[in-house]
């Protein structure tokens, strides 16, 4: 009797399932979207489930980059179960090398077949618009930039800005151009370059300047402007390639994926599946983030056209553009 209950005890000591006790479920998030408005959807995921969510967060410096550069370093040894990444193409570059694992939610039945990749290594939800945020008092309405083009206008030389094209949004709209013609991207940011355009530190960085009036405009996303318009500083948002000739304006989807090798795979598919239900998109289109639902039934902020027209995309080519992108840039436009 005294034997069987020291065993016992030992069981309990070990933390085994024959000690009364069960391991702890976590799910280790690594996670590009903003804290201010991703922290607390993932902790009301943990108060639903009993998951302990341990994210990691990214810089406004280094924005998307740095966390893209820690999965790709721990390839061998995976701490990640799911990354949350703001923007698209890096997942598509992680997809394309082997490091997602597929996961067919059924939470994503109703996101748009564009929205997901065939091979389900990543689905997107929850977009932001790349926009022009514009001072109104430093423009007059006669004068709104309504292109990439009018940032080379030489009227505004030295007055309009874009975030360092290294990281985030900034980095894959960048791509995006190159994707679609390099030599015109090219000799679009040498225009920006001879134009003097202001080189901020992030689309924060560039609301803020815009907001202020230390830039007549510059080029950000929609969450970014959205703080702007609810803070009533003198700002608007236009939406470029809206016009009849126009492509569209680029939208960015938030995506989601399992890390292939994911220490815990169940947690992981679970927080999948919480956050591509049309309640997360409905959650942050009525935040701060203002981000546009991709499912249409869903409202948006009452600012973004309902009849908003998407640039078409291939995300294979601008997710295999991102390296000469980001070599240009380095070389060329950020020179010294």
């Amino acid at each position: 009797m005294r034997r069987a209950a020291l065993f016992a005890v030992f069981l309990l000591l070990l933390g085994c399932p024959g000690g009364g006790t069960s391991p702890r479920r976590q799910v280790v998030v690594y996670c590009a979207l903003d804290r201010l408005f991703a922290q607390p959807i993932l902790e009301r995921f943990a108060r639903e489930t009993g998951i302990e969510v341990l994210p990691k967060w990214d810089t406004e410096a280094t924005k998307t980059t740095g966390l893209v550069q820690a999965l790709r370093s721990e390839a061998e040894r995976v701490r990640c179960d799911v990354f949350w990444n703001n923007e698209i193409a890096h997942s598509v570059a992680l997809a394309r090398d082997g490091l997602l694992a597929p996961y067919e939610s059924p939470s994503a039945e109703d996101l748009p077949a564009w929205a997901r990749d065939p091979e389900r290594r990543w689905t997107g939800f929850a977009a932001r618009a790349r926009v022009i945020l514009v001072n109104t008092e430093a423009v007059p309405a006669d004068a709104l930039p309504t292109s990439l083009d009018d940032f080379l206008d030489p009227r505004w030389k030295g007055r309009c800005g874009i975030a360092k094209p290294l990281f985030g949004t900034t980095a894959t709209h960048v791509a995006y151009l190159f994707a679609k013609n390099a030599e015109a991207a090219k000799r679009w940011l040498a225009g920006l370059r001879a134009n003097e355009v202001v080189v901020c530190a992030g689309n924060a960085d560039v609301k803020d300047r815009v907001a202020s009036g230390e830039l007549a405009f510059g080029l950000t996303d929609t969450d970014d402007a959205n703080l702007a318009l609810r803070a009533k500083r003198p700002v608007r948002v236009v939406f470029p390639g809206q016009g009849p000739d126009g492509e569209g304006t680029l939208l960015l989807p938030n995506t989601v994926a399992v890390l292939r090798g994911a220490p815990h795979p169940a947690e992981a598919r679970r927080l999948v599946d919480y956050l591509l239900a049309p309640e997360v998109e409905r959650a942050l289109a009525a935040s701060r983030s203002a981000q546009i639902p991709l499912r249409p039934s869903l409202p948006r902020a009452p600012w973004i056209p309902s009849d908003l027209r998407a640039a078409p995309v291939d995300w294979q080519a601008v997710a295999a553009a991102l390296p000469a992108a980001r070599d240009f840039v380095r070389r060329e436009f950020l020179r010294r």
